[in-house]
């Protein structure tokens, strides 16, 4: 099996240290595997991708040294992929219609019970199920509306999800994670798998897109461990192969948290303004 990994970055903001880290990691772990290292696009979300973003991706990246082995796959290309998922979903009656807005469900969750405190998931509080009974699934598929996983309905017939999580040497050897449908559910909910003001989420496009790649290892931040029991979950649902997983540790700031767009300190074209080498990048990153 070749070893295929990915980079999938957002063009929302520059890149920083963090996202450096990442991609030169799967870089390097794909090329000491004689494999394959491919760069998506996710601009799924228009309303916050811009151009400039994107060429600043591409730039930062060959200036790092890292090359991928086809041409770059932009999400915003795929929707037709995405929509036909949705829609195969909805046929199987794992889908309901949600009005409710984020302030709403911070609303329906701001009074708990004496001494509980509210359930968070990956995805944040976890939703209270408002619009899950009050919704029609038959029918002609809606519009214009969110789109949520009925977790209960979805894990009908599942006893456990588990993946592959893997070492950073490519000789270490693999560790099963195995979660059961009720812990699934418990700290999962049901999530949003597509939203009224563009198709698809995360979550449902990165199962579906590292399928079409033929991913066999999936790199990414640590922050995104728990949501692989979702990707594990969706790819079951789709029919598509569950990659191997590795989430590395991530890059912080100096008070311990983890880096976001807005440190522009950390933006890699600041280093490159102030002189640095990708030698230096990788010396800051661990590398």
């Amino acid at each position: 099996m070749t070893f295929v990994t990915r980079f999938a970055p957002s063009p929302t903001g520059p890149l920083h240290l963090g996202h450096a880290y990442s991609a030169l990691l799967a870089h390097d772990m794909a090329r000491a595997a004689d494999g394959r290292f491919l760069l998506r696009i996710e601009d799924i979300d228009q309303t916050r991708c811009r151009a400039e973003w994107e060429a600043q991706i591409f730039d930062d990246l060959t200036w790092l040294g890292i090359r991928w082995d086809e041409p770059a796959v932009r999400q915003s290309e795929r929707l037709d992929i995405y929509a036909e998922a949705l829609l195969g979903l909805w046929h199987s009656h794992v889908l309901y219609p949600c009005s409710c807005t984020r302030r709403d469900i911070a609303a329906a969750m701001s009074a708990p019970q004496e001494g509980v405190q509210p359930a968070i998931g990956p995805d944040g509080l976890l939703y209270p199920g408002t619009c899950r009974e009050e919704t029609v699934r038959m029918g002609k598929f809606p519009n214009q509306t969110a789109l949520r996983l009925d977790m209960q309905d979805a894990l009908q017939g599942i006893h456990s999800i588990e993946f592959s999580e893997s070492g950073y040497q490519t000789k270490d050897q693999d560790r099963l994670i195995r979660y059961s449908s009720r812990e699934v559910f418990q700290t999962v909910g049901d999530i949003v798998l597509s939203r009224k003001d563009f198709l698809g989420s995360y979550h449902l496009s990165v199962v579906l897109d590292d399928a079409a790649q033929d991913v066999t290892h999936v790199i990414r931040g640590e922050d995104l461990f728990e949501a692989t029991k979702i990707h594990v979950l969706l790819q079951r649902l789709l029919g598509l192969p569950t990659p191997i997983y590795h989430h590395h540790a991530l890059i912080r700031d100096d008070d311990g948290k983890r880096l976001a767009k807005r440190d522009d300190a950390r933006a890699i074209a600041t280093y490159r303004a102030e002189g640095k080498s990708p030698e230096d990048i990788r010396r800051m990153v661990g590398l």
